[in-house]
């Protein structure tokens, strides 16, 4: 009788974690950094490798092109880059490069700051500063952009992929921006490689703002704008037409006062909300606006108001985080109902920011800026903070919060102030310019990471002082009786 026949043997799976540990250790040295992080989430093996010394060793020497610290025992070489990579974004580093730019007696009105350019405003005037030309020494690293007639009332920058249909048949280029002005021209501009690529007109009145992200999420991406004369206009960034003739989507009425605000909800890309002079809020869905006059009132689709002068507003998902007088009161955009009044800055804001992801939010007054933590505050009548920001000399107009850091400055201090996001301790204190006399202040700013441009101006010249901090090795010092750690200490080989 035959045998019968047997199954062969499946010889079992080999997985990457059978690899031996030091040649997945050498393969991981040729993955980029997110690629190394979302390996430590697949599993506790992969976690281990992702974590090796050598790795993070790599990483350290490639980001900051120096070598690693030899004295370091006690802390994984992971734990010293992210504690480098933190304190670099709370600038507590005594020798960040640094660059002063002379500019004629107007003050800057307006800074903002990408990747490797510098932007500002002069009255009706733009410049803009090549950094990378700048320090190779190249010919034409600055450019004034002088086709506005008028003063420049707001400047944004949106990422070049989201406007490419302006750009069919044109070479890109390295530069990843494309700047848009508004001004009390009544006209807007959208400028590229230092000249002007569009202006769009209809406004009957100075064009006060500009949202701070572009409606839409296909290609047909729309800029909204807010005048003087009330209304909300929405421009197509995909018209044809040489100059944006034909780019006028849709004029939204409504406000009865001048729009000086707005900014596009977190959770659906079409929702804008906006508010005017009179603290009026209004939230329209631009989804299908039009510019036929028989259906354009039904964009609004929800209001409200708010006491006191508006200072500013920040969407996250559904909510809207409005600063008016006093008071930063959380709106419930889907219901337009009041979901709490998050801080009470007596007895006026001048300025707000907010890190909603960490329920935080800061507030600027005269004097001091303070710290809130939202979730302490839904079921208080009196909100209370968390920190006082202290020691600054006037009016708090200029603050910027990022997930690190907190920065404040004013127009009568002399020195940009920088602050644990967490805490609301002082991590360190820049002059507005290294050449800084007294009684000038800081008239702008802009924060890009670990970089930092003021603006301040003199009686016959202004200054705009540029901070990098990413190659910066001397850290601040600790202060003799600190009961906590107020700053970071870099590991040298003199600890």
């Amino acid at each position: 009788m035959a045998e019968p026949l047997r199954s062969p043997v499946t010889p079992p799976k080999t997985t990457i974690t059978d690899l031996d540990e030091d040649c997945m250790v050498n393969c991981a040295k040729y993955l980029s950094l997110r690629d190394v992080c979302n390996l430590a989430m697949t599993s506790p093996a992969l976690k281990r490798l992702a974590y090796s010394d050598s790795i993070w060793q790599r990483f350290f020497r490639e980001q900051w092109h120096q070598q690693f610290p030899l004295h370091w025992s006690g802390n994984g070489a992971r734990e010293v880059y992210l504690a480098r990579y933190a304190a670099l974004r709370q600038f507590k580093f005594l020798d960040p490069f640094l660059l002063d730019l002379c500019a004629r007696a107007k003050p800057c009105n307006h800074l903002l700051l990408c990747e490797n350019s510098l932007f500002f405003s002069q009255g009706s005037l733009v410049k803009m500063m090549d950094l990378d030309g700048y320090l190779k020494r190249t010919t034409d690293f600055f450019h004034t952009l002088s086709d506005h007639k008028a003063r420049i009332t707001c400047m944004r920058l949106f990422p070049l992929n989201e406007v490419t249909s302006l750009f069919r048949g044109k070479t890109l280029g390295e530069e990843q921006s494309v700047l848009v002005t508004s001004s009390c021209d009544h006209s807007i501009r959208l400028w590229w490689k230092g000249s002007s690529l569009r202006c769009f007109r209809g406004h009957n009145g100075p064009v006060l703002s500009l949202s701070n992200k572009l409606l839409g999420e296909d290609c047909s991406k729309v800029l909204a704008s807010g005048g003087e004369d009330g209304t909300v206009r929405l421009w197509s960034l995909s018209s044809s037409g040489g100059r944006g003739q034909r780019a006028l989507k849709a004029t939204l009425y409504g406000h009865e006062k001048p729009v000086n605000i707005m900014s596009i909800a977190g959770h659906k890309t079409s929702l804008l909300a906006t508010i005017s002079r009179d603290s009026k809020v209004r939230v329209w869905d631009t989804a299908t606006a039009t510019s036929s006059a028989a259906v354009r009132a039904s964009f609004c689709v929800g209001m409200t108001s708010v006491p006191g002068t508006p200072v500013n507003m920040k969407c996250h998902e559904s909510l809207l985080y409005v600063a008016a007088g006093s008071s930063v009161t959380a709106i419930d955009l889907r219901t337009m109902q009041k979901v709490v009044t998050a801080a009470i800055h007596q007895p006026n804001l001048c300025s707000f920011d907010a890190v909603p992801s960490k329920y935080l939010i800061c507030t600027g007054g005269d004097g001091r800026a303070m710290l809130w933590d939202i979730r302490r505050n839904q079921q208080s009548l009196k909100p209370e903070p968390i920190a006082e920001l202290d020691g600054h000399c006037g009016p708090v107009t200029l603050l910027y919060m990022d997930s690190y850091k907190i920065v404040t400055a004013g127009p009568k201090n002399a020195n940009v102030n920088v602050w644990d996001v967490d805490t609301g301790v002082q991590t360190n204190s820049l002059l507005c310019s290294s050449n800084d006399v007294a009684g000038s202040g800081c008239d702008a700013m802009a924060v890009d990471g670990c970089r930092i441009t003021t603006a301040t101006s003199f009686e016959d010249y202004a200054v705009v002082c540029f901070r990098d901090f990413n190659s910066a090795t001397n850290p601040v010092a600790k202060q003799e009786n600190e009961l906590t750690s107020k700053f970071w200490d870099s590991i040298s080989d003199d600890d």
